[in-house]
Parts: C-alpha cells; structure tokens; sequence
C-alpha cells in the first residue's frame, strides 16, 4: 500500500527562491531513495479560518506563505528506510545551518493512502 508524508511550512516570501532550490535539491535525493513522486506547492489561495485554516496551523505572519508538500513512496517499509538514507544524504548538509523555513511550526506526518484516483 503507498504511504505519503505530507508537510505544512510557513516560508517568509523573501525566502521563497531559497525555498524553491532547497526542494530541487531535495526531491532527486527522495527519489533516488524509494519516492514515487514529491509534490511542493506555494500557498495561493488559502483563507484565513474562524476556527482553524492552514495558515492559523502555522502561526502565519503577514509577510510569510503557506507551503504545502508531499513525497509519495510505495511503502511504509520503503519510506522508512528511504526517509532515513535521504536525511543522511551529503547535499541536505547545507540546509542543517540555515533552513529557508521556520522548522518549529512545520506540521508533519506520514499516513496510509487511502483513495487514488
């Protein structure tokens, strides 16, 4: 059964172009690893909530964006290992010191797939 990890980040629009490159290195790395497909998306029409919404999710400021992502593997089994050997990977080593994100209010998760249409 696939499995997917999504991720929900608030990224300051400043560093959206670092953002960008950050994923370009960071999605041949997962598939060299065991994902199917890695999916990034930049916030473009994500309202405010009353009760809760993606960007109260993250803690929004004003000049930050809501960045919707997901890697897609075969398997829990393949995720695990692949995710592990991804993080170990040599060209993630500059992102260690200086993310173009704030990793704190980065919402996370791995989930079973349920439906693909």
């Amino acid at each position: 059964m696939k499995y997917v990890d999504g991720y929900l980040v608030p990224v300051s629009n400043a560093n959206k172009e670092a953002y960008f490159e950050m994923a370009k290195i960071a999605a041949p790395i997962f598939k060299e690893n065991g994902a199917i497909s890695v999916v990034e998306t930049w916030g473009d029409d994500v309202p405010d909530g009353e009760v809760t919404s993606f960007p109260m999710s993250v803690k929004l400021n004003p000049d930050e964006t809501v960045v919707f992502s997901w890697i897609v593997w075969p398997s829990k089994e393949v995720r695990d290992i692949g995710m592990k050997n991804a993080m170990q990977d040599e060209r993630f080593k500059p992102f260690e010191k200086a993310m173009p994100f704030d990793g704190k209010r980065m919402i996370f998760g791995g989930f079973n797939m349920l439906l693909e249409e």
